[in-house]
């Protein structure tokens, strides 16, 4: 049976292209999400697991003066990218990063409104425990939206992300790894995966709808 990889972190030595990579789709994937998120949650505090670079957040809070949110990853070099891009935007008062792991939340019970990820769930080693300590978390009637894989392998276009690259990323064996996390060998989880991890979990209102390539997961508390 063929085992698949599960990269938890971006690489050390990957995260700048990484960050090239989602800022690419900024247009195209993340505003829109954004946008979806503040229509459904008017005011409140968000948790933004597996942030990366922060794009997604920062964002949502341009578009909301009400909302807060704490973005956890685990690189803590893209976490310094992420604070640096919420400075750099304006909106660093109401957001903040730290490196975290999903399975190990130091938060307390019910402290959230809404959880939210992007292209993390797949690589999770046990996401059972995350979507546990997802409940564990979120407050009475919160809920928690996760997209999986993200689209945004589909999204970029190639030749214009390949030309950002320096020479030497070019012919360095680099590429071909970044390559690789950027379009993986995933194996998504099917909407029966799925249903059996929520039910070993307390959630017992979900959705689960399939777009294109991505898998959206909505939980609520």
């Amino acid at each position: 049976m063929k085992q698949w990889l599960k990269i938890e972190r971006i690489p050390g030595p990957l995260t700048s292209s990484y960050e090239k990579a989602t800022r690419m789709v900024l247009e195209s994937y993340y505003r829109p999400i954004a946008e979806k998120i503040v229509s459904s949650l008017t005011e409140g505090t968000i948790l933004d697991l597996g942030t990366g670079p922060g794009y997604l957040v920062i964002e949502i809070t341009k578009r909301s003066s009400s909302i807060k949110v704490v973005g956890i990853d685990l690189s803590r070099k893209l976490i310094h990218m992420a604070q640096a891009s919420a400075l750099r935007a304006g909106v660093s008062d109401r957001l903040d990063f730290e490196v975290g792991n999903a399975a190990r939340l130091r938060f307390e019970d019910a402290v959230f409104d809404m959880i939210i990820s992007t292209g993390m769930f797949h690589s999770l080693r046990d996401p059972v425990k995350v979507l546990r300590e997802i409940y564990r978390v979120l407050k009475k009637d919160g809920e928690a939206w996760i997209y999986d894989p993200a689209r945004i392998s589909s999204q970029i276009n190639v030749k214009k992300w390949k030309a950002l690259l320096t020479l030497r990323e070019r012919f360095n064996l680099r590429l071909f790894t970044i390559l690789r996390l950027f379009n993986p060998p995933i194996k998504p989880y099917n909407r029966t995966q799925l249903i059996n991890m929520i039910a070993s979990t307390n959630f017992k209102t979900y959705w689960i709808e399939k777009n294109d390539d991505e898998m959206q997961i909505k939980l609520k508390k």
